[in-house]
């Protein structure tokens, strides 16, 4: 047990090293913005977007990057989406609205929603964001500039997360502590290994050259974490990916409660891992339980550095992710407890029930 307890206690100081690199290091889109250049195409996923439609089509009006056409695919909405849209597209000849004919056998829904929208899209660039999305402050020229200036073929930007309920603090919190503190994000863009990648299909900004060539969420038509494995499917291939975090430019308020958070985390947490329950579960056990080893079985020395660095990692994390320190501190146990029934509602999905998502079934 001593070794384990070794082995847990340079495991934590490397969690916390990696996350203060994703600190140190520049891991949001540059400030440097373009107001004009290479068309860029908004491709807008939505079923039942009442609610968000709206505000993401004037955030996307407002940019000051005036070169885009913005492109809404209405996914068998049963509420107002597409008679909002339609409204748009009326004032503004840049929108234009596209309905579903269906969604095909092995298609989940929205993989046939961006595979659709590509076809309508004619930028040099491709901008696949999700209606629940806020932007402002220039994002798409930012994402423009820095696309050119590097070379990239995709970015993924992980928005900054709006959290409100005390539901989503013990939950939401999770994906950017596994995120910031296992993945140094400038890494990402500088080596080839696709086991350096992550994505978030809220906001995902490919070169259109390279999309209309690899025709990524055909590829990936059934994964229902698509985002996440075509970005290593681009760095197998030997493109450029870049994966950042978002600030005040780039928001989401991802769910809207723990049940919602749960639901939605469950469906892809253990693609952080590479798809691996075992390996998820073991993360889960030792940042939980870890202490217990490292307490029993090392010198008094060894135990408070290793409290010292998992709570410089909780640190961190949450600033590098512009969350609320004393909530992510204070919540340190009920945020593991989430991450344990993450898991648990994950391996019951995966061998026991379908999995049910926006009226759907996907798995």
């Amino acid at each position: 047990m001593t070794v384990v307890a070794y082995i847990i206690l340079i495991f934590t100081i490397l969690q916390m090293l990696i996350a203060l690199t994703n600190l140190v290091f520049e891991t949001n889109l540059p400030r440097k913005a373009a107001l004009s250049g290479p068309l860029v195409s908004v491709l807008i996923p939505a079923r039942n977007e009442e609610k968000n439609i709206g505000q993401i089509l004037d955030d996307i009006l407002n940019q000051d990057y005036r070169d885009i056409e913005i492109i809404v695919f209405n996914d068998q909405s049963d509420d107002r989406t597409a008679e909002i849209v339609r409204g748009y597209s009326e004032k503004y000849k840049i929108v234009s609205l596209v309905n579903s004919p269906g969604l095909p056998d092995g298609w989940l829904g929205k993989n046939f929603a961006c595979h659709s929208l590509s076809f309508r899209a004619s930028g040099k660039y491709l901008l696949f964001i999700d209606a629940d999305v806020r932007i402002s402050d220039n994002a798409i020229g930012r994402a423009v500039c820095f696309a050119e200036k590097h070379g990239l073929n995709l970015i993924s930007l992980f928005p900054l997360q709006k959290i409100i309920t005390v539901g989503e603090k013990i939950t939401v919190p999770n994906m950017n502590y596994i995120l910031v503190s296992l993945l140094p994000l400038f890494l990402v863009r500088k080596l080839i290994f696709p086991s350096l990648a992550a994505a978030n299909g809220q906001f995902m900004f490919f070169s259109g050259k390279e999309y209309r060539e690899i025709m990524p969420h055909q590829r990936m038509k059934r994964e229902k974490v698509e985002d996440i494995l075509i970005a290593r499917y681009y760095k197998r291939a030997g493109l450029k990916v870049a994966c950042l975090l978002g600030d005040n430019s780039t928001t989401c308020r991802m769910y809207s409660g723990f049940r919602d958070s749960v639901n939605g985390f469950s469906k892809n947490v253990t693609e952080f891992f590479g798809g691996s329950f075992i390996t998820a579960f073991l993360f889960w056990l030792v940042t939980t339980f870890g202490f217990i080893p490292v307490y029993c079985y090392l010198p008094a020395p060894a135990f408070i550095l290793y409290l010292a660095a998992y709570i410089l990692t909780r640190i961190f994390v949450s600033a590098a992710s512009r969350q609320n320190l004393l909530h992510n501190l204070a919540f340190i146990i009920p945020l593991q407890i989430s991450l344990g029934i993450f898991l648990y509602e994950a391996f019951l999905n995966r061998h026991f029930r379908k999995f049910q998502w926006k009226g759907r079934y996907i798995g």
